[in-house]
This record gives structure tokens, sequence and C-alpha cells, in this order.
């Protein structure tokens, strides 16, 4: 299933130079001459195209678009999961718009399943919804075999990444649009990377005021005062400049014929600014000028039905002119891309994404729902002689470390073993690897990373046998249907079949028995038919099912310490998938 862009390729007109369209193509043809059967799904508009309507219509736009016959299905409607035999119908499926669906934004756990129904692979191709916790972009990965990027999005989030990097220098941001106070957190961080803030939207009057300048009463947001002195601050502390606009366009609110240009501090009742003026441009040209590095987010706009559109037009000549200086340039948001795109001959030498909203959440510092909905097994690279003293040893695997307190006090006890803490929580990795390095344990080591996704990376590489794994108490949490992600899914499991010992065990507990019994259930019907229950003559029997009585390590993780010392039962089994030995 792919989950398309529709504003790529169902506008009025389809726009080849982009390359956003060129590899949400390429996704598409892909799996298609790969041998996959495909399922389309997307939100669609009239805004994008008033022609849109019908699954039908859409079907027959992405036929032309594909070259590739698209049939349309209605399931969704009906309430019914894809069938098999609705399969054989074409090579690529169309289901119906999400947009005339709540349970698509309510992120419905059922809604997500009947998507993917007889679905094995999730490919999430619409970077730009990736700021949304959506059924078609979050819900579906937890009942797909994998979940992974499509081109399109991959490429985004590589371009997105770059904002971050200071590689160049100068570097510096020209900031439009408004409400300041929503992305203070973004301003911040721009100016932690960037050599100069260049306001030339809504924003500037926010930042005018904040640095004692009069501003028109009218033009104030109030619930941005603070949030623009703290700006204003951090730049300061940071050296960073800050560049305001110092005249501008202005419309004579009577007289809405009647257009001048007034200094900053001379902007009069009645006048309403309208566009950047003309000094204001040359001394934005002569800061772009003297860069190497240079993002453009937000538009050139003071009020938003604005038609004066002349400052964003000089400013992306301005910027295409620039480029051809080796200068590294990112466009962000709908007008600032338009613009370029009505400027420029060529727009490859730019790197453009064209919807703002997920590049403001990165930019705050989120973590974007729909990207950590992939899958992410990028290959590890580990060096296993520096981790241990002896990497030729078995390897004891524990899959939400946590604090640690199980590995630690597992080196200990057994020498003869490596430890490996598998935890995604970077802070508790930091805290764990530093009390290793005092202790002095040459046979423990810790890893940030989501495990569920790198295990197979991680421990396919170590040179010795995997004998042991073990998951302590999982935060049940993250088990439930509306969370964006779930610790054990078919590939991990599948994985630890495929790389476990002959002789090798799974130990799996919980102080919440439905999370037991599903971690047990799980790994008996994706282990490929390699694990089965051990039982011990001191089992315990709650709810008719069997448990082990104590932990068969006599080392307790931090979790089960505090389960212990409330008086509450542990959930615990042992699976091997072979004749145990003690």
């Amino acid at each position: 299933m792919v989950r398309f862009d529709s504003t790529i390729f169902l506008g009025e007109k389809l726009d080849w130079s982009s390359q956003s369209a060129l590899r949400a193509l390429y996704t598409i043809k892909f799996l298609h001459e790969s041998g996959a059967k495909v399922i389309l799904v997307s939100a669609w508009s009239m805004k994008i195209n008033p022609k849109l309507l019908a699954a039908e219509a859409v079907a027959d736009i992405l036929s032309s678009v594909l070259q590739l016959k698209v049939a349309a299905l209605r399931c969704i409607s009906c309430n019914m999961p894809l069938e098999r035999k609705d399969l054989q119908k074409a090579d690529i499926l169309l289901l119906e718009n999400l947009s005339n669906y709540k349970e698509e934004a309510a992120n419905c756990s059922k809604f997500a399943e009947l998507l993917s129904s007889e679905v094995d692979f999730f490919v999430n191709d619409s970077f730009f919804q990736s700021h949304k916790i959506l059924a078609s972009t979050v819900g579906v990965a937890r009942f797909c075999y994998a979940s992974m990027a499509g081109f399109s999005f991959e490429e985004s989030l590589c371009q997105l990444k770059k904002t971050a990097k200071t590689n160049k220098k100068p570097y510096i941001a020209i900031i439009g649009g408004g409400n300041l106070n929503n992305k203070a957190a973004a301003l911040q961080f721009l100016a932690s990377r960037c050599d100069a803030l260049v306001f030339v939207g809504q924003m500037s009057f926010q930042i005018i005021h904040a640095l004692g300048h009069s501003v028109p009463p009218n033009l104030v947001e109030l619930e941005s005062q603070k949030a623009a002195l703290d700006i204003v601050q951090f730049a300061h502390d940071k050296n960073v400049l800050i560049l305001y606009p110092k005249d501008f366009w202005c419309v004579n609110q009577h007289l809405p014929k009647r257009l001048d240009f007034l200094p900053v501090h001379g902007v009069l009742d009645g006048w309403l600014p309208v566009d950047l003026g003309p000094s204001s441009l040359d001394e934005i040209n002569s800061l772009v000028t003297n860069s190497k590095k240079i993002i453009w987010i937000g538009p050139v706009k003071f009020w938003s039905s604005s038609p004066y559109t002349g400052g964003t037009s000089k400013l992306a000549q301005m910027l295409y002119k620039q480029c051809q200086c080796e200068c590294e340039i990112t466009i962000v948001g709908g007008t600032a891309c338009e613009a370029i795109k009505n400027e420029s001959s060529s727009v490859s030498s730019f790197n453009m994404l064209e919807n703002a909203s997920a590049v403001w959440e990165f930019l705050k510092g989120q973590k974007l729902p729909g990207v950590m909905a992939l899958d992410r097994a990028y290959p590890f690279e580990i060096d296993w002689n520096i981790a241990y003293s002896d990497p030729s040893r078995p390897l004891v695997v524990d899959i939400g470390s946590g604090n640690g307190l199980f590995i630690m006090g597992m080196t200990r006890k057994r020498k003869d073993l490596n430890f490996l803490g598998l935890e995604i929580n970077g802070k508790l990795v930091k805290r764990c690897l530093d009390s290793v390095h005092q202790s002095g344990i040459t046979n423990g080591y810790f890893i940030e990373t989501n495990a569920t996704s790198t295990f197979r990376s991680i421990v396919s590489s170590y040179p010795g046998e995997l004998v042991l794994l073990s998951i302590q108490c999982p935060n049940p949490d993250f088990n439930k249907p509306e969370h964006r992600w779930r610790m054990l899914q078919r590939s991990l499991i599948e994985a630890v079949a495929d790389l476990l010992a002959s002789k090798g065990k799974v130990f799996l507990q919980s102080d919440v028995e439905a999370v037991a019994m599903r971690l047990k259930e799980e790994f008996l019907k994706y282990g490929k038919g390699k694990f089965h229950v051990l039982h011990d003559r001191y089992d315990l029997i709650i709810n008719g099912n069997t448990w082990l009585k104590e932990n068969p390590f006599g080392i307790h993780s931090d979790w089960e310490q505090h389960v212990i010392g409330r008086g509450a039962p542990m959930y615990r089994l042992m699976l091997s998938n072979a004749t145990a030995l003690e």
C-alpha cells in the first residue's frame, strides 16, 4: 500500500520539473515493475482540482499519469475489508477519498486495520502529512509486516535534515509569515544554527516591537510579545544578526488605489504595509550575496489577502542569482516555491519543500509521527572489539534495557557471557555507558536504538552466538492501538527466530498479564515454529495461565524491583527453540 501525496499527482497541471513528482512516480512504478500489487490511498479535495470528486475520476487521472491501469475500489464506504479476489481486478488499485472519513484524522485503529487489509508492506510517500497522526500514515504501520519510506518521502526528509547542518557559513534564514508565538521554538532553533535571521513577513512587526521601535497597534500580536523578546535576547546572546524591513510599500485604507513607500518608523494611521520597500530589498540583497547557505521559509506577506508580490519576486530573483554561486538554498512553503519556479529557468539547484507545516514542526524539535511510524532498519556499524574485551563470547540481548540494572547485574554474575542493552531513550543509554566505563566492565554494552527495526542489523554482525533474548516489562502504552508504534512486531520476532542459537532462550516478563500474554502469543505465532514454552515444577497458575514463579536469573530489572516491592505479581515465561540446557 502506498500513501501518496494528492497535491503532487492531482493538481490541475502536473509539474514535471518537480523532483518530488518524479520521485513519487518512480515509487509506484518501481513497486509495480518489481511485481507488487499496489494499493494507492490518499485524501483529496476539489481545491486541488475541481474535476476531482469520485475515486473513479481520480483513478483515470492516475492511469494517465502512470501510463498504467488504475482501478478504483469501493470497500471503505461499505466497511468491507479488501479481499484477495479484489487484487485480481488490476495491478494498481485506488481506495476511496480518505478526506470523507473522520476516522482518518482520528487515527482510528479499526479504520487503519480496514485500510491495511491484505497489505504486507506499507510505503509512505506523503512526507508533508508526516506532522499529523493519521490512520493512513501512522495507524496502518502497526498492521503491516514492514513500513518504509517512498523515494519522494525519503528525499524530502533528507532535504529537511540539511537545514539543521551548519556545514556552510554564512548561513542565513529568511523568515516570512506570521504567528510568531506558535513558531518561537523553531525560530530559536534557527538562531542556534544561523548567522542571521531576516524577517520579511508579518512576524517582522513583532520583532521590530520587541527591539523597542514603534509599531502601529493593529500590527502587534499581543500573545507574541514575550516570545519575540526571548528570540531577540537569544539572538543577541548568540551574536546572531537580526534584520527587519526598514521600509514598506503601503496602501491607504481609505483610498485603496493609493500606494506609497514609507519608512518603518513612519507608517501612519490609515496606511497598511503590503510589501517590502526598496531599502529593505537592497539590505537583504547585500546579506544574501555574501551567504553560502540560505533557508527561505514563509511568505513575504503582511496580511493574508495581499495581492502585492513584488517583494516576493525580487527575493526569488536574488536567490536564483545566488544559487549560481555554489550557495546551498532551501525553499520552504508553497508561495516561496512558486516564486522560485516563476523566476528561475531551473529549480534543480534548490532544495524545495512545498509544505511548510511539517518543516516548522521539525524545526521546533518535534518528532514527526509519520516518520516515527516507519521502520528504521539502517545498517549499524559496530566495532565489537571496542564494545567487549572478547567479542567471541555468547551474547545476551536485553531489549528495552531501561536503567540497565539487569544488564549490569548479569555482567558481574556471568563473566563468560557478553551482555547488550538496546534502549530507545538516549539519556538512559548515556547513563548506562558511563556506569560501564566507571565500573571497568568489559562484557557489557548499550546502544541507543529502536530495536524493533534495527535488531537484525545489529545482532547479525556480532561474531559470537546469540544465546538469550530478554524483553522485560515493556511499557503497556506502547502496545495501545492508538500509539504510533509498538515494540513487538512480526519483523522483530522473525529476526530473533533467525538469529537465536539452536539452544537459545527467550525470556519474557511483564507486570501486566495482558501484555505478557500478547508477548507469548506473538512469539509463538510469528516464530517460524521454532519456539515452545519451557515449564518448571515451581510454575504458578494465575487465571488459568501458567507462569514462572521466580526470575530464573536472580537479577531483577528496575521496574521488576518496583513491582515486587509493592507486592504485585510478575508474569514470566521462558521460550526455547530446542531442549533447554541449564
